[in-house]
């Protein structure tokens, strides 16, 4: 490489990296209790589903209409907007609100038992939990806050390759793992600094892209709702939104859907006027059986009015990629030994943001050239090796 090249690849890694280190020092740091959301909430006595006995609420149970009026019983004047399942327990969750399309703040969760039908009530609150993810996921900013971490995630994305960039040529020189101990404390610092880049090299591009995806959701969302979901019911569109007071059986809707889709298993249901739907049908979200698959999402809209299948196909890969990217993003879906190597390359994420900002900060004088000097040394004995 020539000089300029070296100085271009500096200056890209020099700024995504400082530009993003600080967002990135305060999503590891909230990040890192997330890991174990699970067991802090059984810890806190927030896990409702430990307790509970019998087949799974995705698989048998009381009625799903008879679930449904107990929820909107308790909740009088609200009209209900998801139902969710669980694939190990009766655990059976009912989302409600005052509008078919209200905001997250106005919704209500509750809690049921579907093999008895007994209310378990509203969602337990956790506020240090909610106030950590409210801050990991959007800043308290909303969706603006999400882009902006988004972005983050791709800046950290772009230091990562730059880095690599720099760092592949320096090290035809040395062995792999090398720290220089007899040179300066900087020097050393910046052996330390790539040796534990490069080791986590590909976790930290997983979790920086994983993260980026997650912050569009909403536009992801969105844009799967205004051409997949639209070409789906296209026969519906100059019909006026379903009421609720014209909403049908549940239980005929789940069966049109499981014979389009058999060997799948219901994850959720979006019903009419959300975001996950259409103003006419229950969109009904089936999940795969293997690990891999559980997380890809088939959806299947129903009218919810007839009860009888309008479409059933797979979500755009994009979409696809952020229902993925979600538990891979935190490391949920291997338990607890996945959760203990995520801490550990959380922590060694944080050591090397926090090296690198050492290292830029106490920098002396003509540091720069003689680091670009250094790296042209690696290139030349790559070339003539």
């Amino acid at each position: 490489m020539t000089r300029s090249t070296i100085l271009t690849w500096y200056l890209i890694h020099k700024w995504s990296s400082l530009i993003c280190t600080a967002f990135l020092l305060m999503l590891c740091v909230t990040g890192l209790p997330l890991i174990f959301h699970d067991e802090i909430d059984a810890a806190m006595g927030g896990d409702a589903e430990s307790a509970l006995a019998g087949a799974p609420s995705a698989e048998s149970g009381l009625p799903l209409d008879t679930m449904l009026a107990t929820a909107l019983a308790e909740r009088p004047g609200e009209v209900p907007l998801f139902m969710a399942f669980s694939q190990d327990s009766p655990l059976l969750t009912v989302t409600t609100g005052p509008a078919p399309d209200a905001p997250g703040s106005e919704m209500t969760l509750l809690f049921f038992d579907r093999a008895t039908g007994a209310s378990l009530g509203p969602a337990p609150g956790n506020p240090l939990m909610d106030f950590l993810l409210q801050l990991h996921t959007d800043m308290f900013l909303g969706q603006p806050g999400m882009w902006v971490l988004g972005a983050m995630g791709l800046l950290f994305v772009l230091a990562l390759v730059s880095g690599t960039v720099l760092y592949a040529p320096f090290m035809r020189r040395l062995s792999f793992g090398t720290v220089r101990k007899a040179r300066s404390e900087r020097v050393r610092r910046l052996d330390q600094h790539n040796l534990i880049g490069v080791v986590a090299l590909a976790w930290m591009a997983v979790i920086g892209l994983t993260g980026a995806i997650n912050a569009f959701a909403d536009p992801l969302i969105e844009g799967w709702r205004d051409g997949e979901v639209a070409a789906m019911t296209a026969a519906y569109a100059d019909e006026a939104p379903l009421p609720p007071a014209r909403y049908g059986s549940l239980d005929a809707a789940m069966a049109s859907a499981q014979a389009a889709l058999p060997g799948k298993s219901p994850q959720f249901i979006g019903f009419p006027g959300g975001d996950w739907s259409s103003g006419h049908h229950y969109a009904i979200f089936f999940q795969g059986d293997r690990p891999v698959t559980q997380h890809l999402l088939t959806p299947a809209l129903v009218d919810a009015a007839s009860g009888e299948l309008t479409d059933a196909r797979s979500m755009p890969a994009l979409n696809q990629a952020l229902m993925i990217s979600k538990p891979l993003h935190f490391g949920d879906y291997g338990g607890l030994p996945l959760k203990l190597v995520w801490t550990l390359l959380t922590l060694a994420t944080i050591w090397v943001l926090w090296t690198g900002l050492l290292l830029w900060f106490r920098r002396g004088p003509g540091a720069i050239e003689r680091r670009i000097e250094e790296i042209r040394t690696g290139a030349r004995s790559r070339l003539t090796a």
